[in-house]
């Protein structure tokens, strides 16, 4: 087991190595939550997360004999490029072992800093295998993620950081994947502040510690947009301490981690990846137990695909109202498509995408369906719009 002392020594160990990252109040999910939320912002690391802290504290303790014989890791994203950068920086040599699937730019990004990369296994727990059996041919260290003394330690530093910047804190709201971060966090917070609570947060999908918690059988499994916490394997070390400390574990669906992204991006002004995201998704699924608090939340990491980003403010946007998607059926003769998009335009709106089929989707060889795409203000200019094109049409929006 760790303390506080030993997250205080990790501190001192990263510090010039690690970035002590911002710790800043966000006007934006504050409103939108009801509670007084200040961020730490561990997206802005180098590697854009937090595992950066547990990785520099790991190696800074390695050995003369450890140096030389050189380091390990498993991992499909964040903990891969942490080590080997802090590998790298140290002067020791590191192999990481990632699953064939493992995205081209994480696998790039991770030998940029000099690490051999080895692509074995289709799943995290193959590649996890033959980690541990080269770390055993060739008498390496093995860097585990979160079932490890030092990198649990490292990562408390998150807490260290925000207690002092922001004292007065009620709560922290820590995302769960192995249980490194949350443990280390716990350690730190509920020492300092023993009145503290602390809520560790996972996704729907995997909820392992929960589950674990309540005596039942781990069940995980699905695509998750948090697939930095798609975790199936609690480390028992960080799972001894949270068992014994955290105030509760948070579970939360799919669609508020996409929310709190887009909260993040749009009024915070940060980008954040899913599992970086799910404790503002909390915040917004569980607003009642922070309603009025002072609440700390982490947003551990920040390396999501563009890709992706830009399809969950997209969907955002059409929950929300402030983008349409319109089916209409219209007559088919001249000057219809002119009108609609005239109409469109006088209630202030901006058609996106059009789609216009005659031949095969309309009922009658006289008419056409047309589908389009309209951005708006908010729901209120939204329903204008569909007013306004109701009065000469069968609007449904989809």
């Amino acid at each position: 087991m760790i303390d506080l002392a030993d997250v205080q020594a990790a501190a001192g160990r990263i510090a010039g190595r690690v970035l002590r990252t911002p710790a800043m109040f966000s006007d934006a999910v504050s409103r939108a939550t009801g509670a007084t939320v200040t961020l730490k912002l561990d997206n802005l690391q180098v590697t854009g997360a937090f595992k950066e802290r547990g990785a520099a504290n790991r190696l800074a303790l390695l050995s003369a004999d450890q140096r030389a014989r050189g380091v390990i890791a498993m991992s499909a994203g964040n903990h891969a490029q942490a080590v080997a950068r802090h590998a790298h920086l140290a002067g020791v040599a590191a192999t990481i072992v990632m699953p064939k699937f493992t995205p081209s730019t994480k696998v790039t990004r991770t030998a940029a800093w000099g690490a051999t990369v080895v692509l074995h296994g289709e799943t995290l727990a193959e590649a996890a295998a033959h980690a541990e059996q080269l770390a055993a041919e060739r008498q390496l260290v093995f860097v585990h993620p979160y079932n490890d003394p030092a990198v649990m330690a490292g990562q408390g530093t998150l807490a260290l950081e925000l207690l002092e910047d922001a004292p007065d804190l009620d709560a922290l709201v820590i995302p769960v994947g192995g249980g490194g971060l949350l443990a280390g966090c716990l350690v730190a917070a509920t020492t300092l502040r023993p009145g503290i609570a602390v809520f560790g947060v996972e996704v729907e999908a995997y909820a392992a510690m929960a589950q674990m918690l309540a005596g039942r059988a781990v069940a995980v499994g699905g695509p998750t947009i948090a697939e930095g916490i798609a975790v199936r394997d609690i480390g028992e070390l960080p799972f001894e301490l949270v068992r014994r400390r955290v105030t509760d574990i948070l579970v939360v669906p799919e669609r508020a981690v996409e929310e709190a992204i887009g909260l993040l991006a749009e009024g915070a002004k940060t980008v954040a990846e899913g599992a970086g995201a799910v404790g503002v998704a909390a915040l917004l699924t569980f607003g009642s137990r922070f309603r009025g608090k002072r609440v700390g939340v982490a947003i551990t990491g920040g390396n999501i695909d563009a890709r992706i980003l830009s399809n969950v403010l997209l969907r955002n946007l059409l929950r929300d109202g402030r983008l349409l998607r319109l089916h209409l059926q219209i007559p088919d003769r001249p000057g219809v498509l002119a009108d609609i998009a005239g109409k469109i335009g006088g209630s202030g709106g901006n058609i996106i995408e059009v789609s216009h089929q005659r031949l095969f989707a309309a009922a009658s060889v006289q008419a056409a369906e047309l589908e389009v795409m309209v951005e708006a203000r908010d729901p209120a200019h939204a329903a204008e719009i569909v007013e306004a094109l109701e009065q000469a049409y069968v609007v449904r929006r989809v």
